[in-house]
């Protein structure tokens, strides 16, 4: 029996790539993104997809696509919890409480209602286990100027992961981070055109494949079940991240 991978923001970038990489390897997946009619036609003619329209910030919402998810295929074997938003950035006290909800709601709420879905799928289905892959970005450990809703999303998403981990354990429940850099996607795009660095200077980064992240993810996604990795960065060889600052 195929193994099952839910995806959540699937209907572009990363989440795109890594439903498309794990169709192609001959898992069910299911993708979750609030733009269905883009999910329908990734899972066109492919027996094994499953598209679910779904805002993560909706707990309902999130139940239900998980729920279809598991009755459709039988079990949730992995989550790559990938959905976030990415606002205009400023000083703090140019941020409107308006962004700073939202990039809360999407990038963290929506992580821990997709995850808190999933461990429950993964703590019933007999055989009980799973593993959950979170989205975090390089910004999880460094800021670029002018990121303080993204950057503190980010470093919340580590504290989920760290903790998923311990709790899963008596469960068979893994939990990894997957920190991405400067992959070319719509969301990313801006980099490769020119960015503020930390020394006021506005500079082009060097980009890598959104083909990469997918890659990694899939390592991530089909270790044995007694190998975790907790942590990973995947990067553009170049970008400035260390040394950043």
């Amino acid at each position: 029996m195929a193994a099952t991978l839910v995806v959540t923001g699937a209907s572009a970038g990363i989440g795109r790539a890594v439903a498309e990489r794990f169709l192609d390897g001959g898992w069910n997946v299911a993708m979750l993104a609030r733009r269905k009619a883009v999910l329908d036609g990734i899972a066109k003619g492919r027996g094994n997809a499953l598209a679910l329209g779904c805002d993560v910030r909706d707990a309902a919402a999130v139940d239900a696509a998980f729920d279809a998810a598991a009755a459709r295929f039988g079990r949730i074997d992995v989550l790559f919890n990938n959905a976030g938003i990415m606002r205009q950035g400023g000083l703090i006290d140019e941020i409107p409480l308006e962004t700073w909800s939202d990039m809360l709601a999407v990038n963290l709420t929506g992580m821990f209602l997709s995850a808190r879905a999933a461990f429950r799928q993964m703590r019933a289905q007999m055989p009980q286990g799973g593993r959950i892959i979170n989205n975090g970005s390089i910004s999880a450990h460094a800021p670029r100027p002018g990121s303080v809703c993204y950057t503190t999303t980010k470093h919340a998403v580590t504290g989920l992961t760290k903790t998923l981990a311990l709790d899963g354990r008596s469960y068979g429940i893994a939990c990894g981070q997957i920190d991405i850099g400067n992959a070319a996607t719509e969301l990313a795009a801006k980099i490769a055109e020119g960015v503020p660095q930390a020394d006021g200077s506005v500079r082009a980064e060097p980009m890598m494949a959104v083909a990469d992240v997918a890659e990694t993810v899939w390592s991530m996604a089909t270790l044995p079940p007694g190998t975790n990795m907790l942590s990973v960065t995947v990067m553009a060889t170049n970008m400035p991240f260390v040394g950043r600052g």
